[in-house]
Formats: C-alpha cells, sequence, structure tokens
C-alpha cells in the first residue's frame, strides 16, 4: 500500500483494488501495558534462573512474590515469550505434530573437537517497552558463538537465517536443538538434510539437554541484558552485538581453563 501524498489513488480505492479490508489498514499495534511488561520481564528472570519450571510452578512463585496472577494467564504469557519448564503444557516452541522428529544422539557422547556438535535455541530479550527474541548457533565444544539473530516476531526467518550463516562458515557433525516448532519446521530441516549432518534434538520437556546453550543464555542475561535498560530494537541489536563479540573473542570462560571460545574454536 501506499500513502495517499504518494498515490494517485486514496488508501481505500487502492484496497479495494487489492480486496484487502479497509478497517485493518488503519489498525496500529496496541504496546503491551507496563503491568505485562513486569510480569513477563520477571518470568524471563526465574525461568533463566530455573528452566525446568513449568507454568504451575512458575504461577506459584509469582504469587509468592505478591503478584496476583493465575495459571492460565501465566501460560499465555509463556506462550508469547515462546519458553517452556521440563513441565508439559502450552508454548510457542510447541511442535507441529505433522513435523518429525529426531531422536537425542548425545547422551554419553564426549564432545571431543571444535564442530563436533553445535547446540540452537531461541530466548527471551527484554526492552524497556518490548521485547525481542535472540536465536543462537553455538559450537559445545568451545563454547563459541557461530552465529545468532534478533527479531521482534517468532516467524522462523530469522532462525533459517542464522542456520543459513552459521553453516557458511563451519559444519557440525551433530547438530542438536529441542523439539520447537521452528526446529522441527521442513524449512529448518531441509537446511541441515542438504549436508551430512546428523540432526539431534532434546527429550520431551527436558530443558537440561541443550545445558550448554542454557549456561550462554545466562551469561547473557546476567552479565548484559539485565544490566541494561534497552530502549529500542536498534539499541537492543547493537548492545547485544558488542556482548555478542566481547564474549566470544575477550571473555575468559572457566570452563575452558579461562582462554576465550575463539581460541579454543580457532585451533
Amino acid at each position: 500500500m501506499v500513502e495517499w501524498k504518494d498515490s494517485e489513488l486514496p488508501i481505500t480505492q487502492q484496497a479495494d483494488l487489492l480486496s484487502l479490508n479497509r478497517s485493518s489498514l488503519y489498525y496500529k499495534p496496541v504496546d503491551p501495558s507496563p503491568e505485562e511488561l513486569t510480569i513477563k520481564h520477571r518470568i524471563d528472570e526465574i525461568y533463566t534462573k530455573y528452566p525446568f519450571y513449568g507454568s504451575r510452578r512458575m504461577t506459584i512463585q509469582l504469587n509468592r512474590e505478591g503478584v496476583n496472577i493465575n495459571r492460565k494467564a501465566v501460560q499465555r504469557h509463556m506462550r508469547e515469550m515462546g519458553i517452556q519448564g521440563i513441565s508439559p503444557g502450552p508454548n510457542l516452541s510447541k511442535r507441529n505434530l505433522q513435523h518429525r522428529i529426531y531422536p537425542y544422539l548425545l547422551r554419553g557422547v564426549t564432545i571431543s573437537h571444535p564442530n563436533h556438535v553445535w547446540g540452537i535455541d531461541i530466548t527471551y530479550i527484554r526492552m524497556q517497552k518490548g521485547w525481542m527474541y535472540l536465536v543462537a548457533v553455538i559450537d559445545w565444544y568451545s563454547r563459541f558463538v557461530i552465529s545468532w539473530e534478533l527479531d521482534q516476531t517468532l516467524e522462523i526467518d530469522f532462525v533459517l537465517e542464522a542456520v543459513r550463516r552459521a553453516l557458511s562458515k563451519g559444519q557440525p557433525n551433530i547438530f542438536n536443538s529441542d523439539q520447537g516448532s521452528h526446529f522441527t519446521s521442513p524449512q529448518y530441516i531441509n537446511l541441515l538434510k542438504e549436508r551430512p549432518i546428523k540432526i539431534s534434538m532434546d527429550g520431551k520437556g527436558r530443558a537440561l539437554d541443550n545445558i550448554i546453550t542454557e549456561r550462554l543464555w545466562r551469561t547473557v542475561k546476567y552479565e548484559e541484558v539485565y544490566l541494561k535498560d534497552y530502549q529500542t530494537p536498534r539499541e537492543t541489536r547493537r548492545e547485544i552485538k558488542n556482548f555478542l563479540t566481547f564474549y566470544n573473542y575477550e571473555r575468559p570462560h572457566q570452563s575452558l581453563g579461562y582462554v576465550t571460545p575463539a581460541s579454543v574454536y580457532g585451533q
């Protein structure tokens, strides 16, 4: 659609020609309320600390803190945030039942070198007046973040872009994810099946099967996100980019003998 000042046809006539509902042209998204943002941000903090919390435990914890909220509302918030705990329940990453599920291949496996195993996951990034979603591909041996993307919606495109960028830099023996709809979708699966990559998926409701990526999220949030108050998506992208560059190339990693992920990944 073209605004009237830039077009010879008014908006209403353009809508008629395109068979569009005129009322939809004037719709403006409603910003989330301060109360909703406060609750979502607190859910994010609790889930980051306790990724095994489902909606039932989350509701109990919020009530203990004086937040008057029922489980149904907590489930809705968690769906919109794209998170789930071990307890089964509605969530945005819930898989399409028609999508194929692959077995978890990492139980008992000793990860011995860079590009042996990659993991991918999505997390919620809070802003002052909203939120974004961060997807990252991480090499489990070196903890190196190979690629990442931020978006304001959970549409699959930003996930596919992160995977394509990662595969342009290297290729793992095993690629692990959860059973969410993004990672069981044909678009994602076909990207991996074009190459000799073994596809691995966490057991249903087993958040800790993806423990390396969960640790990355805790680091990102405790050392960056929770210390800031991002005003805009542009600022969020800039600050997340700066932190992940620091994480890869400057931050000593205890489990790596206090060297950087980049130095281990590049050996």
